[in-house]
């Protein structure tokens, strides 16, 4: 989970299924800060402590969390 709510992400992500953690992980690879949510809250402390560790994706544990997260267009 993010340590503070400062706007930081380039773009959000909801649902760490199989398709989402590798458009996560894939969008990073090419330079882009990314804030995810999933509904149940273990799944993103887990992704993030396991294949997102030393990256530089974002964990929200709640929607209103992840658009705090995300930069103004």
């Amino acid at each position: 989970m993010a340590e503070d709510n400062k706007a930081q992400a380039d773009i959000g992500l909801i649902g760490l299924g199989v398709m989402g953690r590798n458009l996560i992980l894939n969008m990073n690879d090419h330079d882009f800060t990314v804030a995810c949510f999933n509904r149940t809250v273990s799944k993103v402390d887990h992704f993030l402590n396991n294949e997102a560790k030393g990256t530089k994706i974002i964990g929200a544990h709640s929607v209103e969390e992840l658009v705090q997260l995300l930069k103004k267009p």
